[in-house]
């Protein structure tokens, strides 16, 4: 890849990672971008790394638009290592006259690199710093998604350097919003939300208020993950907007692990249930499907319904795996039910309601269980909870509209 011009003096300098496809348990079927950001000013100001294993590309990219010896500024605006991970070669090469970090970003970079040799600078929201025709003004964004993370906004240039908040992980030759199908952008970008930054929701919902408050223009927003947001910002800001409001519509996601189908075919009967009030349904097998990839279809969903065998007295382990990391995120306001077949014993469906409250899913029915293979009658009483919580979920939306 190659330095690219996002304003005038301004520059994407950063990596393309092709071939990672795992980040922290979530499935990056398309690889990622680490975006790091140079500004040609009186002074020059470098905001944040890359992955050590490219810093050689974060280097070449800069020697194409300067010297890096001529960097008088770094900015960490996230210490996570996929944006510092080459922050101590960079030190050591631009010698840069000061780092400017967060108040907890400082304790962070101390206690990953262990350098206090380094010219760290604290600044907290509100703080800017002149580059010459240019201002930068931080914007702290505490735990979202790490205690030290914070905005940089460049007033002259209406550009926003908004760290982890508003990307993708997406690896593309393509550096900005407009020379991608929004379609695809869009649910890479509420794959991202759902799975990194659901669980920090109402803190979105207060740092999006807090933006507005600010009177901040903004015409370029500019992540640390996939393309640069520079032809509607505003659709992405409406749309974490929506999503950290956890609004839900008509939708149910079904997921199940099944032994020898029978829970798979009380699953489809389920789904018919749901169907038959209206609801778009989503059926998704625990062993066909990523965790990170289910969790991104209840990010729009009132309903979440789990199904299981009974293995050991217990749930199947890739349920377990789906419902730990649920918790995890702790999606709200969705209404869910659970079944099960079973050979002799037949606790999955009760762990499963366990799962339900563990999550913070309110259960709307007490589950269907059925053992070995289900008859008509089973089939029948799998359709009707399904069309029950399909009614639940009308009826809540109604109250809500």
């Amino acid at each position: 890849m190659t330095a690219v011009a996002v304003k005038n003096d301004i520059y994407w300098v950063g990596a393309v990672d092709w071939n990672v496809r795992d980040f922290h348990g979530y499935s990056t079927d398309k690889g990622t971008t680490y975006n790091a950001y140079l500004i040609k000013d009186e002074k020059v100001a470098l905001f944040d790394t890359v992955k050590h294993n490219l810093k050689s590309d974060l280097i070449h990219n800069i020697h194409q638009v300067i010297d890096p010896r001529r960097i008088d500024y770094i900015i960490v605006n996230h210490v996570e290592m996929d944006h510092s991970g080459s922050l101590p070669e960079l030190i050591d090469l631009v010698q840069p006259e000061k780092v400017f970090c967060s108040a907890n970003g400082k304790r962070a970079l101390l206690s990953h690199f262990h350098r206090e040799d380094w010219p760290l600078e604290v600044v907290k929201t509100g703080d800017e710093i002149s580059l010459g025709a240019r201002t930068v003004q931080f914007i702290e964004t505490k735990m979202l998604h790490w205690p030290d993370s914070m905005f940089s906004y460049i007033k002259e240039e209406k550009l926003l350097i908004s760290s982890d908040a508003f990307g993708q992980h997406l690896a593309t030759s393509e550096r900005f919003d407009d020379q991608l199908p929004m379609d695809e952008l869009m649910a890479h970008a509420a794959k991202y939300f759902a799975n990194i930054l659901l669980v920090f929701s109402p803190l979105v919902q207060k740092l999006l208020a807090d933006v507005k408050a600010m009177g901040l223009a903004i015409d370029t927003i500019a992540p640390d993950h996939g393309p640069i947001w520079r032809t509607n910002p505003d659709r992405i800001i409406a749309a974490y907007d929506r999503w950290s409001s956890q609004e839900a519509r008509a939708k149910a996601v079904v997921v199940f692990d099944t032994m020898w189908h029978s829970t798979e075919k009380m699953a489809k009967a389920v789904c018919a249930g749901l169907a038959r009030e209206g609801l778009d349904v989503r059926l998704m097998s625990a062993r066909l499907c990523h965790r990170s990839d289910i969790i991104a279809e209840m990010l729009d969903a009132k309903a979440v319904l789990l199904g299981s065998a009974t293995l050991n007295n217990n749930i199947m382990p890739r349920m377990a795996d789906i419902i730990t990391y649920a918790k995890g995120l702790r999606p709200k306001g969705k209404l869910g039910a659970t079944f099960g077949s079973y050979g002799w014993s037949g606790e999955a469906v009760k762990h499963l309601n366990n799962a339900l409250e563990e999550i913070g899913i309110e259960q709307v029915h007490e589950g269907v269980r059925v053992k070995n293979v289900p008859t008509h009658d089973g089939y029948q009483s799998c359709v009707e909870m399904g069309a029950a919580v399909g009614r639940a979920v009308n009826q809540a939306l109604q109250q809500s509209a």
